[in-house]
């Protein structure tokens, strides 16, 4: 078990983590989910040890271990994928040199009976239950299993870490990490760089994982599939719900407007109680029961709507240059790594103002046309040609991963701007949440969401009118990728969308590019038109049937089936029926006066007795030991009943001083 106490980190006049407190179980799938830099990736690294806060504390048990992959991870070179990999059974090595060594003085000692050799043999049981664990007796086909699981392939196995970029560097820390198998697993968006076939293996390897997960993603199925319980990080507040993310969502809203009708019934009640208060204040005969009136309403504990974090950034892209009616034309196109064929004789086509979606599954060749378009590498085979005065704008699937760490924002922002947008460039951070101070942060301590909010400042400096985007929701909280589309359907210029993700690309283009088996099937609409022409539900089945499929006529694998979360029915609060105008009241005669003055009496002396029997309760709750107490229910039972006596009692009160 995890517990998180009291937990309290602020940077400058930021309160990033305000006491938080949270107990994570034993079994717990934990999905850490809010928006970029609210304090997911802080309270994780608190979390493993890497660091400290400024005030609370966070314990585990102390033999127990604990894995961390982080969005900066740095992999050792020379070695080969296998043999990096392999590194993660050391402490099996050592277990099986420790369980040698152990079965040696069994066997060389005779004092059966004593309590020394009993310890021996349970150790040694101990030892050889881990190591059994561990995988011990089968290593090298662990390593196998799980590097091709997040997909590798077995000639990789053999190619050294060197030559493989960030994204599959990081898939080999990630494999070291579930080889280890630590009792606490903390994911810091682990599908970044994943394709789906190894989100969907990595999904099932989670969900049978026997220790704790704490993952952060902004990818809504991977947290329904893998989490059982998702805690919301917002304002420097945790909130912890019992539910996988879909769930979550409907619970959260349904809390909120709860606690909005609950807030605006209280403010209902407490305007009348004051409007009674004010009129029986005006009244000599009656101030004492005003007064009385006011000390129980300032008892009553307000209710208040917590605050929700609602800020977004101000993205619009600039007017787009005019250019030719011809984009870009490709003929022929082939594209070769040694011997592997990626595109096989392709061609391409775009007009001014088409939008259009790559998808397909990775490998196909969408990263690899694009970074062709954009002229970052070259094509094997055939040509590709601008149209006139066609002038790119690429954001790369690492385009955030190439900033300089030790250069602050604003230093960052300096180096990609022409001269004439200097003078707006603190402006301009300002429109991408960065305010004041936060210009002179150095870009090593953002978060990935806000280091990819920098890059896409950086992009908007220069005009453009074919924008080339490369999974670019890639960190980007959801609210942050809704203004990203927005700002995307209102640019004016031709654009290219690499992405897997549906919900981002419906309605955003009007073309749509199939990448498989080394051809490009084209498909008029967007991403939705695509699917029901290829007869398929969603992103992952396109992904997936393109590594099956064997001709641009073959059909897509059988669904894959989706938990619905069970509706939450939200009973509405009953309306408030408009009180009845009371009738004109008839002269009382001395008899009814001095009846209606002997009620008020009465009533006025029960209030102060129930206050006075209510003050003694609360005293005997207030001792130190009373929750110790075996009578400890039963008395704040009665508390509970004497609160709701006095309340009935006062609004008898206030009917019979208003009559």
């Amino acid at each position: 078990m995890i517990s998180i106490n009291n937990v309290y980190v602020q940077y400058g006049d930021r309160i990033l983590l305000n006491r938080v407190n949270l107990v994570v179980g034993d079994r717990d799938k934990v999905g850490l989910v809010g928006r970029n830099g609210a304090g997911k990736s802080t309270l994780l690294k608190i979390i493993a040890g890497e660091m400290s806060p400024q005030e609370g504390k966070v314990q585990r048990p102390t033999h127990s271990s604990l894995g961390f992959l982080h969005q900066e991870m740095d992999i050792p070179r020379g070695k080969t994928v296998l043999d990096e990999a392999m590194t993660a059974f050391a402490s099996a090595k050592a277990l099986e040199l420790e369980i040698e060594e152990m079965n040696r003085e069994m066997a060389e000692r005779t004092d059966y009976d004593s309590d020394e050799y009993m310890q021996l043999l349970e150790d040694f049981a101990h030892a050889n239950d881990r190591f059994h664990y561990l995988g011990g007796e089968a290593v090298q086909g662990e390593a196998e299993r799980v590097l091709k699981g997040l997909g590798f392939k077995q000639t990789d196995f053999t190619r050294l870490t060197d030559e493989f970029s960030g994204g599959w560097q990081m898939r080999i820390e990630l494999a070291k990490m579930l080889l280890q198998k630590p009792d606490y697993l903390l994911l810091d968006e682990p599908t970044n760089h994943l394709d789906i076939e190894s989100i969907i293996w990595l999904e099932g390897f989670l969900k049978d994982y026997s220790g704790v997960v704490i993952l952060i993603s902004h990818d809504k199925e991977f947290l329904d599939n893998c989490t059982n319980r998702t805690v919301e990080v917002e304002l420097g507040s945790a909130f912890d719900y019992k539910a996988p993310y879909s769930k979550f969502v409907e619970l959260r809203q349904d809390r909120r407007e709860k606690q909005k009708a609950a807030y605006e019934n209280q403010q209902k009640v407490i305007a009348d109680r004051e409007k009674t208060i004010n009129r029986f204040m005006a009244k000599a005969t009656k101030t004492k029961m005003a007064q009385s009136m006011q000390k129980q309403l300032d008892k009553i504990e307000r209710i208040e709507i917590e605050d929700e974090d609602t800020a977004v950034m101000n993205l619009r892209f600039p007017a787009a240059p005019r250019s030719g009616q011809i984009v870009l034309e490709g003929k022929k196109i082939e594209k070769r790594y040694g011997e592997s064929l990626i595109l096989d004789k392709v061609d391409i086509k775009l007009d001014r103002g088409d939008r259009i979606a790559f998808v397909g599954q990775n490998g196909q060749g969408k990263t690899t046309l694009a970074k062709i378009i954009v002229d970052e590498i070259a094509l094997s085979a055939g040509e590709l040609n601008l149209g006139h005065n066609v002038k790119i704008g690429y954001y790369a699937q690492n385009q955030s991963d190439t900033l300089h760490a030790n250069l602050t924002l604003l230093q960052t922002m300096e180096n990609a701007s022409p001269p004439e947008m200097r003078t707006r460039l603190r402006h301009i951070l300002g429109a991408f949440m960065f305010s004041g101070e936060d210009a002179d942060k150095k870009v090593s301590v953002l978060s990935g969401g806000e280091r990819a909010r920098l890059a896409l400042a950086c992009l908007l400096l220069n005009p453009f009118n074919l924008l080339v985007l490369d999974e670019p929701t890639n960190h980007l909280d959801i609210l942050s990728k809704d203004v990203l589309k927005n700002a995307l359907m209102d640019y004016d210029g031709t654009m290219i969308v690499v992405s897997h993700d549906r919900d981002f690309l419906a309605s955003l283009t009007n073309r749509t590019i199939e990448f498989r088996d080394r051809q490009l099937f084209n498909y008029i609409g967007d991403v939705n038109a695509f699917l029901e022409k290829r007869n398929l539900d969603n992103m992952r089945q396109v992904e997936l049937s393109a590594k099956a499929s064997t001709n641009a006529a073959a059909k897509a694998a059988p669904s894959t089936p989706v938990s619905v979360p069970t509706p939450i029915t939200i009973t509405p609060l009953p309306a408030t029926p408009a009180p009845a105008p009371k009738p004109v009241q008839p002269e009382l005669s001395f008899e009814e006066r001095k009846r209606i003055q002997r009620a008020i009496s009465n009533a006025e002396k029960k209030v102060e007795r129930l206050e006075e029997e209510i003050k003694k309760i609360q005293d005997q709750m207030s001792a130190p030991n009373f929750y110790e107490k075996p009578d400890a229910n039963k008395v704040m039972d009665q508390y509970k009943l004497k609160q709701a006596e006095l309340e009935k009692a006062l609004e008898e009160w206030m009917e019979l001083g208003e009559g």
